[in-house]
Formats: C-alpha cells, structure tokens, sequence
C-alpha cells in the first residue's frame, strides 16, 4: 500500500520527518495531480519503454528541441536534481560534477592516448559534442517511464499518474554494450522545468500554428510505449517472467496493457 511504501526508512532523519508528514496527508509526493489514498479502487505501478526515434514519438524529439537536451540543459542550469534511480527521494541524488561524468563518452581502453571518439555525424545534425565526448541529445534516445495506473472511485475513471522518467543510454552507443541509465527525475520537477523552457514543444508536424507543449503531450498520451514491467512480488521483468521466446516477450507486454483496459472496462460492467 501507499502508506508502507512513503513511510519506508529514508537516510536523511530530516527527510523521513517530511516523508511522515505528507503520508499522513494521504496524497503522493510525486503526483502533479495527486489522488487521495482513500478514493484509489485499484492501482498498478507499471514501467514503460520509450524509443525517441519511432515516428510517433518524433515530436517530442525534434531537431535541437529534443528532450533529452532540455532536460541535460536543465540539470547543468541546476534547475532540476537528478537521482540514481526511480526509487527517487528513497534513494540517492547525483552531484553535477556525477551527473557530467554518466553523460561522457568513455574512451576505449585500447584507445586511450589516442584520438578521441568521433560523434556519429547521422545523428549529430551539426550539434558538435564538447571535445567529441559528451552524448549527444540524438543519441540518448531510450527512455524509461515510472507510472501509477490508479482507478479513482471517486470520479470513475482511470489515470496514469507518472511518478518518474529515466534517461539511458542505448546499447549501441554504451562501451559496454547494454542500455545503462544516466539518471532518474521526478516528473514532477520535469513539468516545471517544461513548463519554463520555450523549447520544451511537441512538434505538431501538420501545423507550425499547433504546437503544444511537452507537458500536454505527457497529459494527452501523445507518446508511444510499450510496458517491460509491472508490479509483482518478485519484481521481475516481462521479459524475465516470459522466457519461452523472444515473441512471448515482446507479446507479453500487448497483453498487460490489454489486461489493464479489460480491468477498467470490467468495472464500468457493474
């Protein structure tokens, strides 16, 4: 339940005075539009993959207005705070000097001495990387989403109430050759942080005169994803529970996101 998860032990004596407080409240800390604990009929917590580069998702990826970038530009402005993972004030937050070395190249060992590594010029579009070693915003183009599906008895509906979103960098450009996260970020803070930046659009690619900020994009669901996990005791991954093939895998996630619309339809059946 909510109530053990927020008054779980924290480091900070400070910070666990505050966690207490805003517990009692009944309302989650990291909702922009939190539901009290005593109107949510059925909640979830199910984390979402996001590929930048798939065409639907193009807009909110748009030539130096990417995502990515705001929010580097953002943690290097010091405007939002970046953590270790998504169990967020739970857990650790990154330094700036930390936050720089997790979005900097590594140079190969067998190259060290030598020449550093050239960014990929189909996705650097004339965005120099600072000596070459700085990701560049097209090239940080996993993400991964920490959402709350809640189903509120109060108004008879359901919401999906994102707690989190985590930058990675992907296998092809990581020297170790796997998906590795930069950093998490309260979505919370990520909508101020939208709501400040003019860059911060979902480019409408029908009409200049339609832009609509990244913050109606996340509250419209103009994104696509895909679910690789979803709350369960052994908190495994999809892929990790359905291990019969590479399809059952990847089919496993159309069939938690159908078995959630099946849930809310079901209640509408009483």
């Amino acid at each position: 339940m909510l109530k053990n998860i927020l008054t779980t032990s924290i480091a900070i004596a400070s910070t666990i005075v505050v966690a207490t407080a805003q517990d009692q409240s009944g309302y989650n800390p990291y909702s922009v539009r939190p539901i009290h604990e005593s109107d949510v009929l059925y909640k979830k917590t199910v984390i979402r993959a996001l590929d930048l580069r798939e065409k639907q998702n193009l807009p909110i990826f748009s030539t130096n207005k990417e995502i990515t970038r705001i929010i580097i530009d953002a943690v290097k402005k010091g405007d939002i705070k970046p953590y270790t993972s998504d169990s967020l004030d739970q857990g650790r937050s990154l330094t700036k000097e930390e936050f720089q070395k997790k979005i900097t190249m590594a140079v190969p060992e067998d190259n060290e001495g030598g020449d550093e590594p050239a960014a990929d010029p189909a996705t650097g579009g004339g965005d120099a990387a600072p000596a070459g070693l700085e990701y560049l915003p097209k090239q940080l183009y996993q993400m991964q989403m920490k959402e709350d599906y809640i189903f509120d008895k109060q108004r008879s509906r359901a919401y999906h109430d994102i707690q989190s979103i985590t930058v990675l960098i992907p296998s092809e450009f990581n020297a170790k050759g796997i998906e590795e996260p930069i950093a998490t970020f309260k979505y919370k803070d990520l909508v101020e942080v939208f709501k400040k930046d003019p860059r911060a659009i979902y480019f409408n690619p029908s009409n200049d005169a339609e832009h609509r900020s990244l913050v109606d994009a996340f509250d419209l669901r103009l994104f696509s994803s895909y679910i690789i996990k979803v709350s369960n005791p052994r908190d495994e991954y999809l892929v990790d529970i359905y291990t019969e093939s590479q399809k059952q895998g990847i089919m496993a996630s159309y069939w938690k996101a159908n078995e959630l619309m099946e849930f809310e339809h079901n209640l509408w059946e009483f």
